[in-house]
């Protein structure tokens, strides 16, 4: 995979995240890289949160991928620790290239370490490529999930 660093998202990479947040037809619609100030407001309530990790994968300089993992305690499965991971983003260049699979390692790994118990993601129902991809990579589909636009 060459030089690559996984590391935590800074303030400076807030516009390369949000480009990449915006680069496919569901986030066209709801992202808006034009006024990045809300995503910079958002990013300092992340970085003041020990149970939030928003990471970034960066090749020569250059931000390639961001997921954000979100470490959540609960009493549920005997008081266990989950995680979920949100916002996974490639970068158009990289994709196809291993990047995402290193990406959702990394959070796996991360959520080992943090001790949980149970890692957890939702996909849009329209992203069947990304169905794809984590169940090669052992997440099983089992839940149906359900929003509330507030």
């Amino acid at each position: 995979m060459g030089d690559l660093e996984i590391r935590p998202a800074v303030a400076a990479d807030i516009p390369a995240i949000v480009e990449m947040l915006a680069d496919d037809p569901l986030g066209a619609r709801r992202e808006s890289p034009d006024d990045l100030t809300p995503y910079l407001e958002a990013h300092a309530r992340i970085a003041g949160d020990p149970n939030q990790h928003l990471a970034v994968a960066v090749r020569e300089g250059r931000t390639v991928g961001t997921l954000q993992l979100t470490v959540i305690p609960g009493l549920s499965r005997k008081g266990a620790t989950r995680s979920i991971i949100e916002g996974v983003r490639i970068h158009a260049d990289e994709r196809g290239s291993g990047l995402g699979t290193l990406l959702i390692e990394w959070a796996v790994d991360e959520s080992r370490r943090q001790n949980c118990q149970l890692v957890q993601l939702t996909s849009d129902a329209t992203r069947t490529d990304a169905h794809r991809f984590y169940e090669r990579l052992g997440f099983e589909a089992s839940h149906v999930g359900f929003k509330l636009q507030l």
